[in-house]
């Protein structure tokens, strides 16, 4: 897989821009079919850095309902936390 197939966007939050500030890590949303080793294959090519450690977690899509009253489901994503090595960082700008 290629990079832009890989990593989808980064994920901006309160908690993410914490992590990214005191211990390096940085989240992204990736693709449902990335793994550990693709994902830091394409972090790596695409920033220009080191990866020491990739944990991603699968989330389901949530339940709701349509204008209509009809259920719908929300679309299924996985989360990559990707921590870099001391020293190196991702400009978000």
């Amino acid at each position: 897989m290629k990079v832009d197939q890989v990593l989808k966007h980064l994920r901006l939050t309160e908690k993410s821009n914490k992590l990214s500030a005191d211990l390096g890590q940085y989240t992204f949303e990736v693709d449902v079919a990335a793994t550990k080793h693709t994902v830091a294959a394409a972090v790596e090519e695409a920033f220009k850095v080191t990866v020491r450690r990739v944990n991603i977690q699968n989330y389901r899509g949530k339940n709701k309902r349509s204008r209509a009253g009809r259920p719908v489901v929300g679309s299924d994503y996985k989360k990559a936390i990707v921590t870099l090595k001391a020293g190196d960082k991702i400009e978000l700008v």
